[in-house]
């Protein structure tokens, strides 16, 4: 074959131009690209919406006569809302009645204060040079996304004064999850 009729050959084929192939190699990795994009943001939108308490200044005190007060203050940090079912200590369920609770915009980052015998719920001291009146509970506890919640139980069931120095057990059950912290039993009587 001459070089003529090999030229010929090539010049008959058929094949895409080059502002064609061109477009298709920008065309391409663009559309793969969006694709992973719409998959990382699917998994993030996803990941945002994740439930995350954090329970944390857990507390148990017992007067002498048997009197008790459990405390606990629950963080939202996750995207979503809450619903907060019940509470167990010491894995017993807490009736709603015994439960009292303030809803906070920030976090709390002093002690909480045992209630004395004198307390009332209005107006009550729940941790240094801070007061606030407590709401009973009736029914499950709503928490919003970036909000906190202070929980205080009155006599919860199972803790008498010779539980003084041993590990009690909070457990706070939503929709979709339980969370779980421990805490010594500590005298709720001070010295004079």
């Amino acid at each position: 074959m001459k070089f003529e009729e090999m030229m010929r050959t090539v010049k008959n084929r058929k094949a895409l131009s080059a502002p064609v192939t061109t477009m298709i190699l920008l065309v391409v990795p663009v559309m793969l690209a969006g694709g992973v994009i719409m998959y990382a943001y699917q998994v993030t939108e996803t990941m945002i919406q994740v439930e995350i308490l954090r329970l944390s200044n857990q507390h148990v005190w017992v007067y002498d006569n048997g009197t008790a007060y459990a405390a606990i203050v629950i963080e939202n940090l996750g995207g979503r809302d809450v619903v907060i079912d019940r509470i167990h200590v010491r894995g017993v369920e807490v009736p709603w009645s015994t439960v009292y609770y303030f809803r906070n915009s920030s976090a709390i980052a002093t002690e909480l204060i045992c209630p004395n015998s004198t307390h009332t719920w209005s107006n009550f001291e729940y941790t240094e040079n801070r007061v606030a009146s407590f709401s009973a509970a009736s029914g499950d506890i709503t928490l919003a996304s970036g909000y906190t919640v202070i929980i205080f139980i009155e006599n919860p069931d199972n803790i008498s004064p010779k539980d003084i120095g041993t590990n009690v057990g909070i457990a706070v059950f939503t929709e979709n999850g339980q969370y779980y912290v421990e805490c010594s039993v500590e005298s709720a009587e001070t010295s004079a």
